[in-house]
């Protein structure tokens, strides 16, 4: 594994890289860090692809963007072409869950060229709700409580999670995880405002200007009811050819799956290749 920075618009995003072949870039959600997408799976690397993972700005070893204001996804999708700039990529998949998702959905929109397939892993974002006071509210809350009590206290402002009870525990459990790996707490509070007030795009009509290999990656309500299924289908509907893959009744979602996820990326990977 070879690290490095990449540095734009002020902020310092921390980088790394493992394997040779085809370029995968992977995209982690919000609150999250690079080791959550594919969640340490190293199948992609062993099989011939080079997979470049990163953490978004304020987050994991990130640097914190210079205004609290600048945690957007237009900024988001400037940073992911610095990266591609940076290590010499001139198309890549992307592999991006929620957050990261909605990132390279809009660097697919803004510079198709630099994109040759994309596995589009539980969105949440839909336009029309986009506004939502409530909606909102939520996230200001969670900032409000990590600001304040740090870890704990974004956990008291998350209250229970509202999933089946053999599913509690867990999502508790990696909550703590993800959110002990950031170097920059208050910037992640500064994310969980800006980032829900942005739009990656418009309206979901946008997406079928998209002409690569897509796999959208849609879980279940019952154990992820904050990335409805729902608008998986709604994404990759509007996506010419999208291969839409939904989790099996009482399984772990697909999207919790490093392994599961690497063959979805890879199987995108070679359908890019022959395009």
């Amino acid at each position: 594994m070879v690290e490095r920075v990449v540095e734009r618009a002020g902020v310092a995003l921390a980088v790394e890289q493992t394997g040779e072949g085809a370029p995968v870039v992977l995209l982690h959600g919000l609150t999250a860090t690079r080791r959550y997408v594919v969640m340490g799976s190293s199948a992609l690397a062993r099989t011939g692809h080079r997979v470049v993972a990163y953490d978004a700005r304020g987050h994991g070893r990130s640097s914190p963007a210079a205004v609290p204001g600048a945690y957007t996804y237009p900024e988001l999708a400037f940073d992911l072409n610095a990266v591609l700039d940076a290590l010499g990529v001139e198309r890549a998949v992307l592999g991006g869950a929620s957050m990261g998702a909605h990132t390279a959905l809009a660097l697919a929109l803004l510079a198709p060229e630099r994109v040759a397939g994309l596995v589009v892993i539980t969105p949440s974002y839909e336009p029309r709700s986009a506004e939502d006071p409530d909606r909102l509210a939520r996230w200001d809350a969670l900032a409000c409580g990590l600001r304040s009590g740090g870890v704990e206290g974004f956990l008291a402002a998350y209250g229970e999670p509202p999933v089946p009870p053999r599913w509690r525990e867990t999502v508790l459990k990696v909550i703590r995880q993800r959110l002990a790996l950031h170097e920059h707490l208050e910037a992640v509070a500064d994310a969980l405002q800006g980032v829900p007030r942005s739009r990656p795009f418009a309206t979901i009509d946008e997406l079928g200007s998209i002409a690569v290999p897509v796999a959208v990656i849609a879980s279940g309500d019952e154990v992820d009811p904050d990335h409805p299924q729902a608008i998986g289908e709604a994404y990759a509907a509007a996506i010419p050819g999208a291969r839409l893959i939904t989790d099996e009744p009482g399984r772990s979602p697909i999207a919790w799956q490093g392994s599961q996820l690497s063959k979805v990326i890879a199987a995108v990977a070679a359908r890019a290749a022959l395009e």
